[in-house]
């Protein structure tokens, strides 16, 4: 059942992507120059420009990316069908009468146990505008799964322990810089996507990637009992990894 729900999800994803591809490359290509020239404002604001100067350009450029967006015929009908959507739940919800039944319960029936889980608060979260970086003292790990939008992070593996298994660290960003620092007995595997910007992982490097998907891992890593699995994923940024 799990799996036939997320293929239906799956599909809807492709579709409404063709769509939206199909807006910007044939319908409206000049979509792709303001699309470009906004992330590129926000990129160097991040990168190069401190101040009131480069303030002022990121949310100029920001700006110019939501309007951008929020012009797709596309994404306009996305919106509309949403709205309806909830405005029909909310209609329907108010139109439907409550059924009072009596609860039953059966003595011979054994009590329901709950099962433990245990939940731990995470390094990083989901942030808009933020900055993430892990402590410089000795801290305890968790995993790292988080999706932002103009955001710089850097991970230090040195002031931690590892837990025997595969560590997963996944960071997704729009805008952004990630620095993640390694120590040199840790086994490493990195899968690395972005649409423009740049990359330095272990010497291999590039300055100007454009729409690339680089995946490096060490020589040993598939028989280390600790290693860690590195996702990321941006629009315009920078990563750097390496050894400390």
């Amino acid at each position: 059942m799990f799996k036939q729900l997320k293929d239906h999800y799956a599909n809807w994803v492709y579709v409404v992507g063709g769509f939206l591809l199909l807006e910007i490359f044939v319908f409206n290509p000049g979509l792709i120059f303001s699309l470009l020239v906004s992330i590129g404002m926000m990129y160097i604001s991040k990168k190069s420009l401190q101040g009131g100067v480069g303030k002022i350009l990121f949310w100029v450029g920001l700006l110019i990316f939501i309007v951008s967006i929020l012009n797709m015929v596309t994404v306009k009908i996305i919106l509309f069908t949403i709205l309806a959507y909830y405005l029909f739940q909310l209609f329907q919800k108010k139109n439907t009468t409550d059924v009072i039944k009596p609860i039953i319960k059966d003595k011979e029936t054994e009590p329901h146990i709950q099962e433990p889980i245990i939940k731990k608060k995470p390094l990083f979260t989901n942030s808009f505008y933020n900055r993430n970086i892990t402590p410089d003292h000795v801290y305890e790990w968790h995993d790292i799964n988080i999706q932002c939008g103009i955001t710089n992070t850097k991970v230090d593996l040195s002031y931690t322990v590892l837990p025997e298994g595969e560590t997963v660290i996944m960071i997704k960003n729009i805008v952004g810089d990630v620095k993640l620092y390694i120590p040199y007995d840790m086994e490493v595997s990195i899968n690395h996507s972005i649409l423009f910007g740049s990359y330095h992982i272990f010497g291999e490097e590039e300055e100007n990637a454009w729409n690339k998907n680089v995946s490096i891992r060490t020589a040993n890593f598939d028989q280390a009992e600790t290693r860690v699995k590195i996702f990321t994923s941006f629009l315009a940024g920078s990563l750097e990894v390496k050894r400390i």
